[in-house]
C-alpha cells in the first residue's frame, strides 16, 4: 500500500535523491506517506489526489527556487494542516504535535505560517495591494514561508484550468498584483514574468492568444534575423578568446501586452519583441572588464540607441541585479535590445540569488516589508548547504499587525492596537459610537487588543459617544486625536449650555447682579479655575444649582460684609498706587485719574458700552481683572456701577493738552432724497477734514432713510461741530451721537 502511493510521484523521489542526502530523502518519503494519508481521497476540481498540489509545489520548491529539506517536507504536508484547520478538527494540536516530532519545529513552524496566509481573503483593490503584501511578509517571519508560497501560487496558476470561472479571475488578479510583485522584488525574475503570463492569460484572454499567435507566426523569420545579427558579433567574441554562450528570448506575453497598450500600437509596432543575452564565463575580477569588451564589440558593429543603454553593472538595482542592457538598430532599421552579463548575474536574474551576501551574520530589527524583501534576496545565496532561516536574525514588519474588516478591507496598525483603534482607522464617525467588535464570532470590549490577521465586525450604539477613559484604550494617534477633539467639542458645547443655565437662573432668581461678576465670585468662593469649568460643572449637574442660588444671594445681601470691606482696601490701595503713578504726568493732580493716551503704565482701557472721547465726562471702574475702564457720566451702566460698587468707583478726568484720534458713530435720520449719503460724506470729510471710516445707508421704503457715519475725532467738540454740520443739510431731520 505504502508502495502505491510513493510509486505515483517516483519522478519527484528521484529529484529528491539526486539532490539531498538519504536521510532527507527518508524523511521526504514519511511526509508523502503523512500526507496521503490525511488527506485520503481528497481531490481537486480536476479529480487528481490532493497531494499532487504538495508534491508539485515541493518541486518547484527544489529544482526552481533551490531550497532545502525542511522546505520540502512544509510544501508536501501544508494543505493537511490546512485542511485540518478549516475543518476545526477537534484533533487540530494532537495533529500539530505529531508533526513536530516527526519532522521538527522549523517544519511546523513554516506549515503554520503558509496556512495563515492561505487564509487571507484578499480583496481585489489594487490601493490596497502593498498592505496585503506587507501583512503576507508579516506572517513570513521565516523567510522560507515566502518563498514557498510563491512555489504554492505558481502551481495554482499552471493548472488553473481545472478551477471554476470566478477563482480563475480572483487567483489571476491576485498573482498579477500581489504574487508577481513579491517575486518581483525577491528577483525571482522566471517567476514573475511566468505568474504575469498566467494571468493575463485568464484576465484578457483575446489579448493573450492574439500575442501566442502574431509570435507563432513570426518565429521562423525571428530565428534567421537573429542568425544573421549574431553572425559577426560571434566572429569578434571568438577572435578575442572571450567564453561566452548566448540565450535568445522572446519578450514575456505580458511585457509586450503592456508595451502595446502603453505605447498604443499593434503587434508590429513594438520593436523590442526579443532581446538577446550575451553571457560570459569569466572569474568575478574580470567581469566588469569583459562585459564591457562585449559591448564595445556589439556598438561598433551596430548604432545603439544612447536613451536606452543601462549600466546596472556599476551600479547593480536595488534587488541585485546586474547587467548592461543597450538597444542597436541595424542597416535595415530593426532595433535588437541586448543584454550583457556573466554566468554569475544570469544566476542572480534567473533565480533571484545573490552572488555577494553583504549581511551574513549581522543580526537587524525593526525593518519594513520592502527592506526584509531584499535582504531575504540577498540571502538566497547557496541555499542547499546552509538553512537561510538561521542565516536570518530579523523579522519582517516589525510592530505592525494587519487587520480585516468583515468586507476583506485590511487595515495597517501598530503592534498593540485595540478594537477603538480599528474602527476610528476606518472612520471618524464609527469609532465615536463604538461599543465593542466581534472577532470569530466572539463578542470582545473596545479595550481588547487585535492579533495580525483577525477580521473584526465593529458593533455600535447610536447613544453612544467617546469617553475621556479611552484616551488609555487608544494607542493610535489618529484615534487619541479624534476623542480628545470630541471631548474639547463636547466641553464647550457644555460649557454654552452651563452658561446659559447660568444666566437663565439669574434673571429668574431676580438678583441684581452681572453675569461675569457672579462667576468670578462663585469661582473664588468654590475654588473653580476658571468659568469654563465652573460652567461645564453645571450643565454636568455636578454643583448643586440651589447651592449657586444660596451663595450668590449670601455675597448680594450683605452677609458677605467682610469680604466687601476687603475687596473696597484692596481698591483703596489701587487709587493710591494710581494716584503715585499719576503724580509725575500730572503736577496739579487731585485725587483723580488723569487720561492721557500717553500714560502707558497705567492700565486702562476705554470702555465699549459708551466709548468715551476726550471732553466727555467721564469715570475710572476698577474691575477685577482688566485693570481700569473708562466711562462716560451718561453710560447705560453708570448708575449701576456707582450704586453698587461705590468702592471701586473713582474719579476720573482727561489731560488738558492730550491729542490723539478716536472713533466715534453717528446716526443721522433723513428723508430719503438721491445723492443724500455723498452730501453727508462731503461734510464729513472735505468741510471738516475728518478722517471717514465708513457708512451705511439705508433707505427704508416709506421716503425716509437713516445712516450710520463712523469718523475718527479728536475730542468731543468736534463731534458737536460734526452733529450741527449735518443737521444743516437739506433732508436731514436729526442726527446724534450713539454708543
Amino acid at each position: 500500500m505504502h508502495s502505491d502511493r510513493l510509486d505515483r510521484y517516483s519522478d519527484f523521489r528521484g529529484i529528491v535523491a539526486s539532490q539531498f542526502s538519504d536521510k532527507t530523502r527518508t524523511m521526504v518519503d514519511d511526509a508523502l506517506l503523512f500526507a496521503a494519508q490525511h488527506l485520503g481521497t481528497l481531490q481537486r476540481y480536476d479529480a487528481t489526489p490532493m497531494l499532487d498540489h504538495g508534491v508539485t509545489v515541493a518541486r518547484i520548491v527544489i529544482e526552481e527556487i533551490g531550497l532545502g529539506r525542511n522546505s520540502t517536507v512544509a510544501a508536501i504536508i501544508h494543505d493537511v494542516v490546512r485542511i485540518a484547520i478549516q475543518r476545526h478538527h477537534a484533533d487540530i494540536e494532537d495533529l500539530m504535535r505529531e508533526i513536530r516530532q516527526r519532522y521538527g519545529e522549523e517544519v511546523l513552524g513554516i506549515t503554520l505560517a503558509l496556512c495563515k496566509i492561505s487564509d487571507i481573503k484578499l480583496k481585489a483593490s489594487k490601493e490596497q495591494v502593498s498592505d496585503f503584501r506587507d501583512m503576507i511578509v508579516s506572517y513570513s517571519e521565516d523567510p522560507r514561508v515566502i518563498l514557498i508560497k510563491l512555489a504554492d501560487r505558481l502551481e495554482v496558476m499552471r493548472s488553473l484550468d481545472m478551477f471554476p470561472e470566478k477563482k480563475r479571475r480572483d487567483k489571476s488578479w491576485e498573482s498579477l498584483n500581489l504574487y508577481a510583485q513579491i517575486a518581483h522584488k525577491l528577483g525571482l525574475y522566471s517567476i514573475k514574468s511566468e505568474l504575469e503570463d498566467l494571468s493575463l492569460k485568464y484576465l484578457e484572454p483575446e489579448a493573450y492568444s492574439n500575442i501566442i499567435q502574431e509570435l507563432k507566426e513570426s518565429e521562423e523569420e525571428r530565428m534567421a534575423f537573429i542568425e544573421r545579427f549574431l553572425k559577426p558579433v560571434r566572429t569578434l567574441l571568438d577572435r578575442d578568446g572571450i567564453k561566452y554562450h548566448i540565450k535568445s528570448r522572446t519578450k514575456s506575453i505580458f511585457s509586450i501586452f503592456q508595451k502595446m497598450r502603453k505605447q498604443k500600437v499593434g503587434f508590429k509596432g513594438v520593436y523590442d519583441i526579443f532581446a538577446l543575452r550575451i553571457i560570459i564565463d569569466c572569474p568575478k575580477e574580470s567581469e566588469k572588464r569583459l562585459c564591457w569588451t562585449v559591448y564595445s564589440h556589439v556598438t561598433d558593429l551596430y548604432t545603439p540607441n544612447p536613451e536606452r543603454m543601462r549600466d546596472w553593472i556599476s551600479i547593480p538595482k536595488s534587488n541585485g541585479y546586474e547587467s548592461l542592457h543597450t538597444t542597436v538598430v541595424t542597416e535595415d532599421g530593426r532595433w535588437v535590445e541586448v543584454q550583457i552579463r556573466t554566468e554569475r548575474m544570469d544566476e542572480v536574474a534567473e533565480r533571484g540569488i545573490a552572488a555577494h551576501w553583504r549581511y551574513k551574520g549581522v543580526a537587524q530589527s525593526g525593518m519594513g516589508a520592502e527592506e526584509w524583501l531584499s535582504r531575504l534576496r540577498e540571502l538566497l545565496e547557496d541555499t542547499t548547504s546552509e538553512s537561510i532561516a538561521r542565516r536570518f536574525d530579523s523579522k519582517p514588519s516589525t510592530g505592525e499587525i494587519f487587520v480585516f474588516t468583515p468586507s476583506g478591507d485590511i487595515r495597517k496598525l501598530p503592534e498593540g492596537a485595540t478594537v477603538l483603534d480599528f474602527a476610528f482607522d476606518i472612520h471618524t464617525s464609527l469609532g465615536a459610537i463604538c461599543v465593542g467588535g466581534k472577532i470569530g464570532g466572539r463578542v470582545v470590549p473596545i479595550k481588547e487588543t487585535l492579533k495580525n490577521g483577525d477580521i473584526c465586525e465593529v458593533l455600535t450604539r447610536k447613544d453612544q459617544t467617546p469617553k475621556a477613559d479611552w484616551l488609555s484604550i487608544c494607542v493610535t494617534q489618529k484615534a487619541r486625536s479624534r476623542v480628545r477633539a470630541h471631548l474639547r467639542e463636547e466641553r464647550l458645547k457644555h460649557a454654552r449650555l452651563g452658561r446659559e443655565e447660568l444666566e437663565r437662573k439669574i434673571k429668574n432668581w431676580k438678583l441684581d447682579t452681572a453675569i461675569d461678576e457672579a462667576v468670578a465670585y462663585l469661582c473664588k468662593h468654590l475654588k473653580i479655575r476658571g468659568g469654563n469649568e465652573l460652567y461645564v460643572a453645571i450643565a454636568d449637574q455636578k454643583i448643586d444649582i440651589a447651592q449657586v442660588k444660596d451663595v450668590l444671594v449670601h455675597w448680594l445681601s450683605g452677609q458677605a460684609e467682610e469680604e466687601r470691606r476687603q475687596a473696597a482696601a484692596e481698591v483703596e490701595e489701587r487709587k493710591l498706587r494710581l494716584k503715585e503713578e499719576n503724580k509725575d504726568t500730572a503736577p496739579r493732580s487731585t485725587d483723580a485719574l488723569i487720561i492721557d493716551e500717553k500714560i502707558n503704565n497705567i492700565e486702562y482701557k476705554l470702555g465699549r458700552c459708551c466709548n468715551p472721547i476726550k471732553g466727555d465726562d467721564i469715570f475710572g471702574f476698577i474691575t477685577i481683572n482688566a485693570g481700569i475702564t473708562i466711562h462716560r457720566d451718561d453710560c447705560p451702566n453708570a448708575r449701576r456701577m456707582r450704586e453698587r460698587y461705590p468702592y471701586r468707583v473713582m474719579e476720573a478726568r482727561w489731560r488738558s493738552d492730550a491729542t490723539g484720534a478716536f472713533r466715534v458713530t453717528v446716526a443721522i435720520s433723513a428723508a430719503d432724497i438721491p445723492g443724500l449719503a455723498t452730501s453727508i460724506m462731503d461734510v464729513a470729510s472735505k468741510e471738516l477734514k475728518l478722517a471717514v471710516r465708513g457708512i451705511n445707508y439705508t433707505p427704508k421704503g416709506d421716503g425716509s432713510a437713516t445712516a450710520q457715519l463712523i469718523v475718527e475725532v479728536t475730542g468731543s467738540a468736534a463731534v458737536d461741530m460734526l452733529l450741527h454740520s449735518l443737521r444743516r443739510i437739506k433732508g436731514v431731520r436729526n442726527a446724534h451721537r450713539i454708543n
